[in-house]
């Protein structure tokens, strides 16, 4: 655990820049170069090597933000995961998984761990007695995703890391929803942090990219690993993720508070039967978020009364964009049954609770008023 001192804006503006010491400019040059002198140099430098300048500045933004001694920067999400699960697990080894997680990392799970003799668990449910009772003397790894996508379930993580730290296990988790202006895992004990970076982290839809974040040994682990896997990122898209990352905090914070606002105008509506907000207090994990978290995010998920057409809601929104992926400056709605856990079959779906009905809000910066007025022409359309 690594604490830095400093606020979060001023870490996402200065923290992690790669000075200029040719011309002094404000921001961090781009080393575009494949090609680095290798003679008489401390460090062999390659962007497979996840070395590079560029690269080397944005992991010190990353982990002065999570508060871990170091970091990684990977070309997606998925990369950062699987490279991450595949340092610690080896053939004969176990893994547990915390039930409602994001369905990429489900569909690795499943489609590949077996072919690598990797034995797996998904949880029950959420709270610590399913954990425990999912153990086994092979048990390497408990993977945990708080709040959880799409139907924002919240996990105690402090009691999860002390379990697994009790048992000589590695605890994994997925930070994305939350991100570390919400939320600091290494704070209550994870060993690992994962980032999709190509949601809040980047915050504009344009970038691809993942992100870890751990100890320095754990972290030379992974680059072991990475660097035969090549799932590192171009120093363009790190330059502008890094670029990206300075208003990372006064984003979030704007998106939060327009999903507070409107989870409430959601749960008061007369055509809206479920919300899905931690932020809500009849969320069942109300109080645990409201300990560990640093507000409750700006995702949201919903489900309409049998009166509105899911389908027809989505096609009839003009602000709001009915599209892939989340956590731009823009807000967009999607279903996850067609999106992002389209991989699971309708069964595992139905039993993480996703419904072909329920709707994923990721929120955006926009005025509150208008993306009201977006759901409430769309509402009007999609009546049946």
């Amino acid at each position: 655990m690594k604490k830095n001192n400093k606020g979060e804006n001023t870490i996402c503006t200065h923290e992690g820049e790669v000075v200029d010491t040719q011309f002094g400019g404000s921001v961090s040059p781009i080393f575009v170069s494949t090609s680095y002198e290798y003679i008489n140099k401390d460090i062999s430098r390659y962007p497979r090597y996840f070395n590079t300048p560029n690269q080397e500045a944005l992991c010190k933004k990353i982990s002065a933000l999570e508060c871990s001694e170091s970091a990684m920067i990977f070309g997606s999400g998925m990369a950062a995961i699987s490279t991450t699960l595949l340092t610690f697990l080896s053939s004969g080894d176990h893994i547990l998984l915390q039930k409602d997680i994001y369905g990429g990392t489900r569909n690795l799970v499943e489609a590949q761990f077996d072919r690598f003799n990797i034995d797996y668990t998904f949880t029950d449910d959420i709270d610590l007695k399913c954990f425990k009772s999912g153990i086994k003397k092979n048990t390497k790894v408990i993977y945990i995703e708080t709040p959880s996508n799409p139907l924002l379930k919240i996990i105690d993580i402090e009691k999860i890391a002390q379990f697994a730290k009790s048992r000589d296990i590695i605890t994994i988790i997925d930070n994305t929803f939350a991100t570390p202006i919400i939320q600091k895992p290494i704070l209550f004990g994870v060993d690992v942090v994962l980032h999709s970076a190509t949601k809040y982290f980047g915050g504009h839809s344009d970038i691809s990219a993942g992100a870890v974040a751990a100890s320095q040994t754990h972290i030379d682990k992974i680059w072991n690993l990475a660097k035969n896997l090549g799932g590192n990122l171009s120093d363009y898209s790190v330059w502008l993720l890094e670029r990206s990352m300075k208003t990372l905090s006064i984003r979030v914070k704007a998106q939060q508070k327009n999903a507070k606002k409107l989870a409430k105008y959601l749960s008061e509506s007369r055509y809206v039967k479920k919300v899905y907000y931690p932020g809500l207090k009849n969320h069942p994990n109300h109080n645990l978020a409201k300990k560990q978290m640093k507000g409750y995010g700006a995702m949201i998920s919903f489900e309409f009364i049998d009166k509105i057409d899911p389908s027809l809601f989505l096609t009839s929104l003009n602000l709001i964009k009915p599209s892939m992926s989340l956590a731009g400056v823009e807000s967009t709605m999607l279903s996850p049954a067609e999106t992002s856990h389209y991989l699971l079959t309708e069964n595992e779906r139905l039993s993480q609770g996703i419904t072909n009905e329920l709707i994923r809000f990721s929120v955006g910066i926009e005025n509150k008023k208008d993306i009201i007025m977006d759901i409430e022409h769309a509402i009007k359309l999609a009546i049946k």
